[in-house]
């Protein structure tokens, strides 16, 4: 159960989000367009810096989200959570600065794992969008409901998975798994071209037998009306797709943050700062995405890597910086390697 302090900090959060997307679509997008090169890239570095701000106020103030009182209240969270500090006895001062410090290390860290794994997920929305002839003027209200949809999936999935991870520790066995196994079929897959077939995917084959569906769009429209009654458009049903692809998504992305930390607000904050950027970060490499040829064998390395800690964890202790600096340099290789490498045949 959550202490008060939680819940505040927590509807604050909420608050703050609900803001972002609020004036994100009712001001800088309140018109359907294209988004181009210029305006992905500035929404991008404003998305980015909203994140590192926020990264601050955890270095400084992390403490805020649990309330801790004295050492003993910060000496079960760090026991409950299992972050790999020491404190220092008899000195709370010092040891809750320390206890900051590691939260933003572990925020900044889910963070980037995040976004990182999100180009991935890029891949499968573009192919959603060219599938369905999606028209680029409606990518971003596409990608807004999906984003708003994916903050109450993502809430959801979290802190259930916490809960669990409190209760039967070998969940994060079960996790490590998993995500050396994606980690695997990622690198083996990567030069696969994924297709979706619009008439028998079961998403589509579930919402026509059970609503009733108008399969042309409407403009920017998900629902219509017909001689008195209500149709989702095609528009919708992309929707309802992206949602389930984001679902699947979260399967990997979310356990590979629960490597890093199992603080569950950690893990929630992260993830949703990485999915308010996705949105600007889809239309930044959508059109160049192919220059980064390797970043998928980084990806994989990246998920391998993450999982066998899970597995390890209990052996051996990887600290937060230490995976930080791993991470980073095993996705700085696969996009330097991508740009200095010439494509060959195979690679095509």
């Amino acid at each position: 159960m959550m202490n008060t302090q939680e819940v505040v900090v927590l509807i604050c959060f909420l608050i703050l989000i609900i803001f972002i997307l609020i004036v994100d679509l009712g001001v800088f997008h309140k018109k359907n367009h294209e988004v181009g090169f210029k305006e992905a890239l500035g929404f991008t570095t404003l998305w980015v810096t909203l994140a590192l701000i926020f990264w601050g106020l955890i270095y400084l103030f992390g403490d805020w989200i649990h309330g801790p009182e004295n050492f003993e209240d910060l000496k079960d969270l760090v026991s409950k959570y299992g972050h790999p500090i020491k404190l220092i006895e008899n000195d709370y001062e010092k040891s809750l600065q320390i206890y900051r410090q590691n939260l933003g290390l572990e925020f900044i860290t889910g963070y980037i794992i995040e976004y990182s794994l999100s180009v991935d997920n890029i891949f499968v929305i573009l192919m959603i969008f060219y599938s369905f002839g999606v028209k680029k003027i409606y990518y971003h209200r596409v990608l807004f409901w999906g984003i708003l949809g994916a903050v109450i999936m993502r809430f959801l999935f979290i802190f259930i998975s916490s809960a669990l991870i409190q209760q039967f520790a070998w969940i994060l066995y079960l996790f490590g798994a998993l995500l050396v196994f994606t980690g695997i079929k990622m690198f083996l897959d990567r030069n696969k071209k994924d297709t979706i077939d619009t008439n028998k995917h079961p998403i589509i084959v579930f919402v026509s037998k059970h609503f009733a569906v108008d399969r042309e769009y409407e403009g920017p429209r998900f629902f219509i009306r017909k001689e008195g009654k209500l149709y989702l458009t095609g528009l919708f049903v992309v929707l309802i797709v992206i949602e389930f692809s984001d679902v699947i998504f979260a399967v990997d992305s979310v356990p590979a943050i629960f490597s890093i930390t199992k603080d569950p607000f950690i893990v929630y904050f992260s993830n949703i700062f990485a999915i308010i950027g996705l949105r600007s970060l889809f239309f930044l490499i959508m059109n160049i995405i192919e220059k980064f040829r390797y970043l998928k064998i980084g990806l994989s390395v990246l998920l391998v890597f993450i999982g066998v800690k899970m597995l390890i964890h209990d052996y051996i202790q990887i600290t937060t910086m230490q995976s930080l600096t791993i991470i980073l340099f095993i996705l700085l290789i696969s996009m330097i390697a991508s740009l200095l490498i010439p494509a060959t045949t195979s690679d095509n």
